[in-house]
């Protein structure tokens, strides 16, 4: 478990590093600029400085962080938001820490947000500590989520979820692609939902009838005004984006975080997406040794330590759920005695 926690959370960040230099572009000037990206030399953006934030977040709670908790570790750690890295990050965000540090409600910091992956990109640790579970983990995504967004945006919150669960789902045994994106797609609120839902069915319908990823790439451009969004950000794009990316690489690492690399638009949080899930399925020993080092290296904290504690977490919340359905059932069974 510690080996696929630490797939995960170094897979995120090679793959946000990956696609940073492609952040923004499209796939035909990605080619023009760089033939194909293959290698990184960053410690990748605010996806990968978020994904730290939330994991402490979520160790310092046994893994039961709820929207307060979240938003105090945004208030206290408000340097890493606005540090050298502060070009990097979305303004919805910056507005959220800003309006937090001013002593606004954590639950109504969010209306009037843009709509963006600021939630999903960093949620994998979420997926850990709910590890083989993708309905808690979608539920508590759900709920730390709407501290970036709600209302009009909310549909947000339905790629943070989709994401968390994916991440937990690959940690069942036995998973396999297909099984990850049905555990994923799944845990999304079904009538709430509908938006996110209908975007990834279209999606993934592309990515199943050109079955390869250049043609897929090139359906998509060619479609671009059906799956494209103005803000390249919105979760509607990035969430189905990477999903598809998923099933065309097979579960392959390498695969996955290139290929999201190359595709342009939003590159970093696909890549950063894609990579935690897929480092959660197979395990850092899936990683490029090559990678793993730079990774661990480039990286602002200890990811192997992060990943013990993010396990040991997951037992902790783990242990804590089965104690207190113990307490429930001896209450029923006492009860109906």
């Amino acid at each position: 478990m510690i080996e696929k926690a630490l797939g995960c959370m170094l897979g995120g960040l090679i793959g946000d590093a990956l696609g940073t230099p492609t952040e923004n572009m499209r796939r035909g000037d990605i080619q023009d600029r760089f033939g194909w990206v293959s290698d990184f030399d960053s410690s990748g953006t605010d996806d990968t400085i978020m994904k730290d934030l939330l994991a402490d977040t979520l160790i310092r709670t046994e893994g039961r962080a709820t929207i307060d908790d979240w938003a105090a570790t945004w208030t206290e750690r408000y340097g890493e938001i606005f540090g050298p890295k502060v070009g990097k990050f979305f303004q919805s965000v910056l507005h959220t820490a800003s309006k937090l540090r001013h002593g606004y409600a954590p639950r109504t910091v969010a209306l009037g947000n843009m709509p963006s992956s600021s939630s999903a990109m960093c949620i994998s640790p979420v997926g850990v500590v709910n590890m083989m579970n993708p309905h808690e983990a979608a539920r508590q995504a759900y709920e730390l989520a709407a501290l970036i967004h709600t209302y009009d945006v909310a549909f947000c919150c339905d790629g943070a979820a989709c994401m968390a669960a994916a991440v937990a789902a690959a940690f069942e045994p036995g998973v396999t692609v297909a099984s990850i994106i049905e555990s994923a797609v799944d845990a999304i609120l079904p009538t709430s939902g509908r938006e996110m839902l209908t975007a990834i069915e279209a999606v993934m319908k592309v990515a199943r009838t050109t079955a390869e990823f250049e043609a897929f790439a090139r359906e998509m451009y060619r479609r671009e005004t059906e799956f494209f969004r103005p803000i390249i950000c919105d979760s509607r794009e990035t969430v189905p984006l990477t999903l598809a990316i998923l099933h065309l690489a097979d579960g392959d690492f390498e695969r996955t975080v290139t290929y999201a690399a190359n595709f342009g638009r939003d590159a970093d949080t696909i890549a950063s997406m894609g990579g935690a899930i897929v480092g959660a399925l197979n395990g850092a020993e899936s990683i490029r040794g090559d990678w793993k080092e730079k990774a661990m290296a480039v990286a602002a904290r200890d990811q192997e330590q992060l990943a013990r504690d993010l396990v040991e977490t997951a037992r902790r919340k783990a242990e804590h759920a089965q104690s207190a359905s113990g307490r429930v059932l001896r209450m029923v069974d006492g009860g109906a005695g």
